[in-house]
């Protein structure tokens, strides 16, 4: 029996790792990390290792399926886009166009094919309302660096003498740049790793380790900044010479004395002196931060701004190791002209634009209110592709609310996800697996300019279908043929490259493996920003009415912010931990990561547990303001005293029964998802 070999990657995270996928006879059999690939390096994680049981599981959607008197009933293909068209015109005619709205659950960064062709559709229907995972992930720091640079310099921590890691686990969540980093520590080239967390990780054990309390990372930044600063670390030429606004931060972070930022923070002076000296005299050095750890408080966007400070006052920008601004690949644009705003605009202005960047998302955190309120206006249906939003975003009480309230619902999926429960209509999808496509994402992550085609490994799943078709098909019945011209998967990869330079056949036959695009270059200095300068101090932030200079600012539920409220639920909740098994709510039906990873499990330290009557293994109920939820116990002496840690992820035991919409950051509208307050008991 012979065995095809096929080189593509894999997008179940954004890592987007190489793999080599084993096909026999049309089937699937085995994959393997692919050696030649410059992120994973042949490394490969349990979700990647589980492919052929995720694509081949038993509960994947077949067919199309229509929700009558509360049951499920198939129906073929040409019923359900008929019935889709017929209702997407219905809302069009009552309510305009913004009555509807799309949700993707990639941006396109993993999956370009599926963000370009629901941005393409929504433009051709007319509705602003296009909204993603960017509305509480990962754009907060790209805003906050082109902020700052004008441009979005990416962290290069494999090439770095001394690493500052900010909330992330790359044991658990970014193994592959976990590996890289290791080595760099083996070979002597990593002198120094300082690790901020809650938690002490397994790269803690590596270097210095500061435990501060959830929600005042920015006041950390800020003391360290002090030292910096002060006693006359940081590197005057490249300040002098590329930054403007530094006297104005030379005396805001003078009240951020070591002694005032241990209060705040519970690390202790002497330890943000050390690591402040550490950082400045071991150039080059990075802040690596986590993908949410940063953004999910009310105050992410300023405390992902300062590490882009701490960036520019060491001279650590455009230097190998530090943070490099590289060349972005260019892609095709399947964007149309858009007419009006989308909901979030109003409330935060420059989540949609700023210097003349227009972002294609609205803010998801106004979903709800759209909806149930129909404010600023009712939205009345909903297109959901990829996504499991019930579960994954805040407050998924109301989430789901809004989501029954709607006229009319689609969902398009691999597998009955919570989301899709709600819908009016379940559309089968292929997995990334039965398509091909572009992987581009590692100039965006990981500092790298480089592509791969994803290539088609396994023919479709039951009747299921790509997105290309998915959505050309609602188009052709809605008479928006002449707007999607594309025939076949060949075709839009060609349209998507066509700008790069880049052929499908050199991708194809070439260099299946992937190739570099461009060459990364050092120690260019171009800031595209109003002053032509780093902006340390913003003055579009002024004028916008946000802070010029970041600044501390409590969680709106905390020990200082809300004492009484404290004392009513004295727990610090961080939520949102990852494990290797899965990827958000995705894989969660695998039978072998379900046996390493069978349930949700709350990490707590023994003393707090004991503190409630608890111990490990117990069924605890966590409580907060917005909900409650029951969940197992697993206590360890690695997390910081009174601070509880829950996974993302879990439908049974979903963090998000606790989490709010409100507050939310002004300047993004991520809401507080890392630093809460509840109370524990053991469970009924």
């Amino acid at each position: 029996m012979a065995t095809e070999v096929i080189k593509s990657d894999c997008i179940l995270c954004i890592n987007s790792c190489g793999i080599n996928a084993y096909v026999e006879d049309g089937k699937l059999v085995k994959v393997e990390g692919m050696k030649e690939h410059p992120i994973s390096e042949g490394a490969l994680c349990p979700r990647g290792e589980a492919l052929p049981e995720w694509v081949y599981s038993d509960r994947r959607l077949q067919y199309p399926m229509k929700k009558e008197d509360g049951e499920w009933v198939r129906i073929s293909w040409d019923e359900a886009l008929d019935t889709i068209a017929e209702k997407l015109q219905e809302i069009k005619d009552r309510y305009g166009a913004k009555g509807l709205a799309v949700y993707t659950g990639s941006l396109g960064t993993e999956n370009i094919e599926l963000a370009a062709y629901a941005q393409r559709f929504r433009g051709v229907y007319g509705t602003p309302n296009l909204l993603s995972v960017e509305g509480n992930c990962f754009r907060s720091r790209i805003m906050a660096r082109q902020m700052t640079f004008g441009g979005y310099p990416i962290e290069e921590p494999w090439k770095s003498k001394c690493i500052m890691v900010y909330g992330q686990n790359m044991d658990q969540s970014r193994i592959t740049v976990g590996n890289k980093l290791y080595k760099a520590m083996e070979e002597g080239t990593l002198e120094h790793v300082i690790v901020i967390d809650p938690k002490r990780i397994p790269m803690a054990e590596k270097g210095i380790h500061l435990q501060l309390r959830p929600g005042t990372d920015t006041a950390l930044s800020l003391g360290f900044l002090n030292v910096i600063i002060g006693e006359d670390l940081y590197d005057k030429e490249f300040v002098n010479k590329y930054c403007m606004g530094f006297d104005q931060l030379k005396e805001h972070v003078k009240q951020y004395t070591p002694e005032t930022v241990e209060e705040i923070t519970w690390v202790p002076a002497d330890d943000i002196r050390k690591v402040a000296r550490i950082f400045a005299m071991n150039k080059p050095a990075s802040v690596v931060p986590g993908t949410c750890s940063i953004d999910q408080h009310i105050n992410g966007f300023q405390g992902n701004r300062i590490h882009a400070i701490m960036q520019a006052v060491t001279g650590n920008v455009n230097n190998e190791g530090g943070w490099v601004s590289i060349p972005f690949i260019r892609l095709g644009d399947m964007r149309l002209t858009e007419i009006s705003d989308p909901i979030g605009t109003r409330e935060h202005p420059l989540f949609r634009r700023f210097w003349g960047r227009t972002s294609p998302y609205g803010q998801q955190m106004l979903f709800a209110d759209a909806v149930l309120k129909e404010d600023p206006y009712p939205i009345k249906g909903l297109i959901c592709t990829g996504g499991n939003p019930a579960v994954t975003l805040p407050d998924s009480k109301r989430i789901r609310e809004a989501m029954k309230a709607l006229d009319f619902m689609v969902v398009s999926e691999l597998f009955m996800t919570e989301t899709a429960e709600l819908a009016d209509i379940v559309l089968p999808a292929c997995s990334f697996l039965e398509k091909s496509g572009v992987g581009y994402v590692y100039g965006v992550t990981n500092c790298i300019p480089y592509a791969m085609l994803r290539k088609k490994i396994i023919n479709p799943i039951g009747e299921s279908w790509p997105d290309w078709k998915i959505w050309t098909q609602i188009a052709v019945r809605m008479g928006y043929e002449d707007h999607f011209p594309w025939k076949s998967e060949e075709e839009i990869i060609d349209f998507f490259l066509k700008p790069s330079g880049l052929t499908r056949e050199q991708l194809e036959t070439e260099h299946p493996e992937g190739m570099y695009y461009a060459e990364k270059t050092y120690d260019k200095h171009r800031f595209f920003t109003p002053s032509g300068k780093i902006e340390l101090y913003s003055q579009t932030l002024i004028e916008n009415g946000y802070d010029p200079i970041p600044k501390h600012v409590e969680p709106s539920k905390s020990p200082f912010s809300t004492p009484e409220l404290f004392r009513k639920y004295p727990v610090i909740l961080s939520t949102g931990a990852r494990i290797p098994e899965y990827t958000h709510t995705q894989l969660r039906g695998v039978p072998s990561l379900k046996k390493t990873a069978p349930e949700a499990l709350a990490e707590i330290h023994p003393e707090t547990a004991a503190k409630y009557g608890l111990s490990d293994g117990d069924m605890a109920n966590i409580e907060t303001t917005k909900g409650s939820i029951d969940i197992k116990l697993s206590t360890t002496k690695d997390l910081h005293p009174g601070i509880i840690s829950v996974p993302h992820g879990w439908a049974k035991a979903n963090v998000n029964e606790l989490t709010e919409l409100e507050p939310r950051d002004p300047v993004t509208g991520y809401t507080e998802m890392k630093a809460l307050l509840c109370r524990i008991r053991k469970a009924d």
